[in-house]
């Protein structure tokens, strides 16, 4: 026969009835520390997505903006009218190669077609800078070569323009 009150007089009843007690709540300290941790693991990853997400759109918004500040319109207004042929074409090509590697970084985030297309289209402009003064004899000054580079841009293809077109076609890909 089961005698418990030999149990209740035992120097260790207040020892098992602790454990007793303590085990539930152990088990569900332990079930909320594991759902706790799941949880923050989620809301990492949804961070980490959304951080991606937005470094992505963030990149092609610059190489939007690169790109549109290499158009030719927006070449021709930059810098003094005072300065000598070479002087413009010198500070032009600084310029673009400047905030070309500003952008760089970017290329990680952006398809490899496009950072491609990105490059080519930088180094088309700046060969059509040089092959346009190149083509000028010295008596020509800066307001002629100004509008025969645009003249250039405007009789060729708009890689400029079919490459941004092609970054907005990506993005609405992607998001």
């Amino acid at each position: 026969m089961f005698n418990f009150s030999s149990y209740i007089n035992s120097p260790y009843f207040p020892y098992l009835f602790a454990v007793v007690l303590a085990i539930p709540f152990l088990v569900l300290l332990r079930q909320f520390v594991f759902e706790y941790i799941k949880m923050k693991n989620q809301e990492l990853k949804m961070l980490s997505v959304k951080g991606n997400a937005q470094n992505k759109s963030q990149a092609y918004e610059r190489m939007v903006l690169f790109l549109e500040r290499l158009k030719p319109a927006n070449l021709v207004t930059k810098f003094d009218s005072d300065l000598a042929k070479h002087e413009y074409l010198y500070l032009l090509e600084k310029s673009i190669n400047e905030e070309f590697e500003y952008n760089a970084s970017q290329q990680i985030y952006i398809t490899s077609n496009s950072w491609r297309d990105t490059v080519e289209s930088k180094n088309a402009m700046l060969k059509m800078l040089h092959d346009t003064y190149e083509s000028l004899g010295e008596n020509a000054d800066l307001s002629d070569f100004k509008t025969i580079f645009l003249m250039n841009y405007m009789n060729g293809p708009d890689f400029i323009s079919e490459n941004i077109d092609a970054l907005r076609r990506e993005v609405l890909l992607v998001t």
